[in-house]
């Protein structure tokens, strides 16, 4: 039954959405200083909307906060969501890279250059063929993750820190001179086939079949390299102290 309260209600909720959307824009806005640029603004915008309805729609069960207080609440808890989602990579293949980035950091500085496959294998003590599926598991690696700017295995990770006081995060933005130097470098110091994939495929962004058909191997392949390229410079970025976490 239609009856003036419900009304009431219904243009009090509409009015809160309409007043906290820009500030749904600012939140989204602040947090992608300190993401990779891999993520969209327009997806945490559309996440921290979610949070939004879903504070309106709570906040009477909420009387004893404010609302703006319990809405920026919601609206982050929603786009940190977002973005652990985004993250697929199972645990198993993240602790498989993250100890084949440990032996490459370790065998570069014993040798004085970057190691083969072969090399990689034999002091991992598991067979080439083995350690080359270990690569191919880890499809869609990143160079970057969130936890590296703090402790993984603790619960107030690096994307729970975004939902506390903006002020609080010493991290500095990722597109910081610094950083990119640091990454160009490290992309200088690749060995030649995998500086050419990196090229093929953040600049010219060609898709990993084309990349395939350019070098004559199969996709699997390209796969294999493309996640040793990203161990070899996160194993430069934690040797250079970007990376905190080992």
């Amino acid at each position: 039954m239609y009856t003036a309260s419900g009304k009431a209600q219904r243009d009090e909720k509409g009015e809160l959405l309409t007043q906290y959307m820009p500030m749904v824009k600012r939140l989204a806005h602040h947090m992608m200083g300190r993401l990779p640029p891999s993520v969209e603004e327009d997806d945490l915008v559309q996440a921290g909307m979610i949070g939004l309805i879903d504070a309106i729609s709570r906040y009477d069960e909420a009387q004893s906060a404010q609302f703006e207080a319990y809405a920026i609440q919601r609206i982050r808890g929603s786009m940190i969501d977002e973005l652990r989602q985004s993250d697929w990579m199972p645990r198993s293949a993240r602790q498989s890279m993250r100890k084949i980035e440990e032996v490459i950091g370790k065998l570069q500085h014993r040798l004085g250059r970057q190691p083969g496959e072969s090399e990689i294998a034999a002091e991992m003590k598991i067979p080439l063929a083995e350690y080359q599926e270990m690569l191919g598991d880890a499809r869609g690696h990143q160079l970057l993750y969130f936890e590296d700017f703090g402790d993984s295995d603790e619960d107030d990770s690096f994307l729970d820190k975004q939902s506390a006081d903006e002020s609080s995060m010493p991290l500095p933005q990722l597109l910081d001179a610094n950083l990119r130097a640091c990454i160009i470098a490290g992309i200088e110091n690749l060995p030649e086939r995998e500086q050419l994939l990196m090229s093929l495929y953040y600049e010219q962004e060609l898709n990993l079949r084309e990349i395939a058909e350019v070098f004559g191997v199969s996709e699997s392949r390209i796969c294999q390299l493309h996640g040793q390229a990203i161990a070899r410079l996160r194993a430069k970025l934690k040797e250079d102290a970007w990376i905190a976490q080992a």
